[in-house]
């Protein structure tokens, strides 16, 4: 995942907590395959009866967007799942049932061979080789439920994070009372640090927590999310926090589920596959609206890094699957990238997904970061679709104290808070609409361009506008 802007008191203050130590990844040299499966027969569900394996709430979504379930929407086949767990030494990490795909785990290489035999199985993918070595600690990090008397900004309530909101007009949003209530967001990050105890995050809703990255021992303790990195606690703060005088994020009333799916130990195309599952399981509880700050484009070796050509919003798991979902009647939320500065430059997957909003960096002054990744995607389509502050953002760190960070990351929850708070004053209108909606009040609607998009939404002008209609 790119994150190479950060601050650099933060790398400093990361590297002096952690210890440096490397141990050997235990158990030998492990794979995962990626299986796509050629149809969903063996199996009992049927589309008639989707509570089965969706939450209510998923099913009215679709409902009230005029929406209707298709053959993708079907688990992956149980019949075809128990023949593939009959194989020696073969376990079945998650499914993704969009994409009719199973990630397999094994340390016997040759069980490929007889997995791709199975007439139900179209093709297998390698996505992932235990690496070398990994990081023996988390850092241990401390943490502070009080904020210092400086943190505050005596007067003001949405303390240090003021210019971030009001430059895209969100305070007037809140100012008629639309704070997210009833709206519900799935962030999908790197880790949440402690996000359970800071204080916060004391008002805040956490529906629910899960890690899908494949864990060093079983069962998956869904808690260690929050021991982890805090990538995902700052992006979460940016939305979530509601602490008046500090920080009050763009959706400090909405309902959240913190799900993993990077990897912080390697950068493999499995954790295409995570983000999907942790996308689809967000589908299944009902989630209205997805932040992601996570982004790919290079991978470990001997793993094929992406080429540019791929950045079709289609060509990629990962990309295939976020653009399904304004179909499934969510809004995807997703960082451009920040790649900028390097060779790449582009945005990376799935900031190239269809029907997205895909939200670059900017300085407090409007002035484009440099670091920010810049568009359009490969088949011509306008990305970045929007900019906001994320050169800094204000945001709550792992340890409880108030940061400046940089990155795309950070710009891109600033907005999709205010995207909940904006779809709640109009809950009749579908995914695409006021994703549209978002994207045509911009203030570079009229002439968009490879580097700002749309531009910076204007939150308050679309509350008015998508309510006349």
């Amino acid at each position: 995942m790119n994150r190479i802007f950060t601050l650099l008191l933060t790398l400093l203050t990361a590297l002096a907590a952690t210890a440096a130590t490397k141990i050997k990844y235990p158990g030998g040299r492990q794979y995962m395959y990626r299986l796509t499966l050629t149809d969903k027969k063996e199996s009992a569900y049927r589309l008639e009866a989707p509570t089965h394996w969706l939450s209510a709430k998923s099913v009215e979504r679709r409902k009230r967007q005029g929406l209707k379930l298709d053959s993708t929407d079907l688990p992956v086949s149980p019949g075809y799942l128990k023949t593939i767990r009959a194989h020696h030494g073969v376990s079945i990490v998650g499914t993704s049932r969009w994409n009719n795909t199973v990630v397999v785990h094994t340390n016997d290489t040759t069980v490929k061979a007889q997995l791709v035999a199975l007439p139900f199985v179209r093709q297998s993918e390698l996505v992932w080789i235990s690496p070398d070595s990994i990081d023996k600690e988390q850092p241990k990090w401390t943490y502070r439920n009080e904020f210092n008397s400086w943190d505050s900004i005596h007067g003001e309530h949405y303390g240090n994070g003021k210019e971030q909101i009001e430059s895209l007009h969100g305070q007037r949003l809140h100012h008629v009372g639309l704070r997210g209530k009833g709206m519900t967001i799935a962030v999908l990050d790197g880790g949440f640090r402690n996000a359970n105890r800071l204080a916060a995050f004391s008002n805040t809703r956490i529906a629910g927590c899960r890690d899908f990255v494949w864990p060093l021992r079983q069962p998956t303790d869904d808690e260690q999310i929050y021991k982890g990195a805090d990538h995902g606690t700052r992006v979460f703060s940016a939305i979530a926090a509601n602490f008046p005088s500090v920080l009050v994020g763009t959706a400090p009333e909405a309902s959240y589920w913190l799900l993993r799916c990077e990897d912080q130990q390697s950068e493999q195309p499995v954790e295409e596959d995570y983000w999907a599952m942790a996308a689809e399981m967000a589908d299944s509880a009902g989630v209205d609206i997805i932040n992601s700050s996570l982004g790919y484009n290079d991978y470990d070796k001997p793993h094929k890094s992406l080429l540019l050509k791929e950045l079709d919003g289609r060509s990629t798991l990962i990309s295939r699957t976020a653009s399904m979902l304004a179909r499934k009647g969510i809004i995807l939320v997703n960082s451009a990238g920040n790649t900028g500065m390097g060779p790449w430059k582009k945005i990376c997957v799935p900031a190239d997904a269809d029907n997205i909003l895909t939200v670059g960096a900017v300085t407090p002054q409007g002035i484009n970061a440099p670091f920010s990744a810049v568009g359009p995607s490969q088949d011509g389509r306008v990305k970045p679709d929007i900019v906001a502050i994320g050169s800094p953002a204000v945001l709550i760190s792992g340890r409880g104290t108030v940061v400046r960070d940089m990155g795309t990351s950070f710009s891109t929850p600033v907005v999709c808070g205010l995207v909940a708070c904006l779809w709640q004053s109009m809950p009749n209108k579908s995914a695409s609409e006021i994703i549209n909606l978002i994207r045509s009040t911009a203030d570079n609607y009229q002439s968009p361009n490879n580097i700002y998009g749309y531009g910076m939404p204007n939150f308050w002008r679309a509350f008015m506008i998508g309510n006349l209609k």
